[in-house]
């Protein structure tokens, strides 16, 4: 039995930022319009509901009470810090509401870069070289001196600059490519972490278990990028349409692969996944150097799944409409709790 009733939360807490003359929603009210127009047309019945943080309990208090079969969760912050979305699942489990996408011990994983890195490293699995540094006086390690340059500064944690729907590449910005100390000695702290020159490709990740499939391969095609340009995909590039990195940066179908790097990625993909405990769907980043061998760079769990999305663009590959990716996602969850609950019954 599928579920009736579904709940599609998203966060409102960067309305008054994103809204203004001729703008009547944000961006991510956009794209969660979008999922609940995709469950109407499959069939369910579906209440579009936003969560600004401080009136959580008001929230959960309303769903304890209507009792939705799902509540699609895309929930991403919460009082304008990115940093309480793993609190808002931890709150659904606690209140035994069923919902999409992972829980508060993955999103809380993924969330800060260092310790995913650990978990990553602890796996065994591939990822760059890093180094933490938790303030400016961690520059005078001499250790930083046998770092084999060029390395990335990437933040610490998930802190963008407010107002993006899904703040990938937050901090990443031409500058983040550093050359040397030097360089280093005019940054913010935060993760290094080694660049990886070669291909970058996105893996997207569905189900659970024995389910768990990989929609096809994309990469990013950095042919139109500036010669004096990073090939990177930065903050500008996801969010600023009218900026080089923006133009330079498209992501295509995987082109020229060989079943044996296709493998490759969906070995360390799927390790990933299964390290941080992700849940139902999630979009890993890998770079693929000169060798062939995928490193991580990113753990996404609950992407961006609006209809431009990466998310959506593998879907369309795989031959699913907007409206089947989205059902599946649904169906996907669907079956995960029905088990756990046969399970704990």
């Amino acid at each position: 039995m599928a579920p009736a009733r579904i709940i599609v939360l998203h966060n409102t807490d960067y309305d008054a930022e994103l809204t203004g003359p001729g703008i009547d929603v944000s961006s991510v009210e956009i794209s969660a319009r979008a999922i609940a127009g995709a469950l109407k047309a499959a069939g369910f019945q579906v209440e579009l509901v936003g969560l600004q943080g401080r009136e959580v309990f008001d929230v959960l208090a309303m769903m304890r009470a209507t009792k939705p079969d799902l509540v699609f969760n895309l929930c991403e912050s919460m009082a304008g810090d990115p940093r309480n979305e793993p609190t808002f699942a931890g709150l659904l489990d606690l209140f035994e509401i069923p919902y999409t996408g992972s829980d508060l011990p993955a999103l809380a994983a993924c969330l800060h870069k260092r310790r995913s890195k650990d978990i990553l490293l602890g796996r065994g699995i591939p990822t760059p070289p890093h180094r933490f540094l938790a303030d400016v006086a961690d520059l005078a390690d001499p250790a930083l001196d046998a770092v084999d340059y060029p390395w990335f500064l990437k933040l610490a944690t998930r802190m963008p600059p407010s107002g993006s729907p899904r703040r990938t590449s937050s901090g990443i910005r031409r500058a983040a490519q550093t050359s040397g100390r030097h360089d280093d000695r005019v940054r913010a702290a935060g993760a290094r972490e080694r660049y990886i020159d070669g291909r970058e490709i996105n893996v997207t990740l569905i189900g659970n278990g024995d389910t768990l499939e990989m929609l096809p391969l994309h990469e990013i095609d950095f042919a139109a990028m500036p010669a004096d340009r990073p090939r990177i995909v930065s903050y500008a590039a996801k969010w600023e349409e009218g900026h080089v990195d923006y133009a330079g940066t498209k992501p295509v179908p995987l082109r020229d692969a060989n079943p044996a790097l296709i493998a490759r990625c969906e070995q360390v993909a799927r390790g990933a996944w299964d390290a941080h405990g992700l849940r139902d769907y999630a979009r890993i980043d890998l770079r693929v150097d000169k060798e062939g061998q995928p490193w991580v760079i990113d753990v996404n769990p609950n992407p961006d799944i609006s209809p431009d999305a990466g998310v959506a663009r593998s879907a369309a590959v795989a031959g699913m409409s907007y409206v089947q990716m989205i059902s599946k996602l649904t169906d996907v969850a669907w079956r995960r709790i029905r088990a756990t609950t046969r399970v704990s019954g």
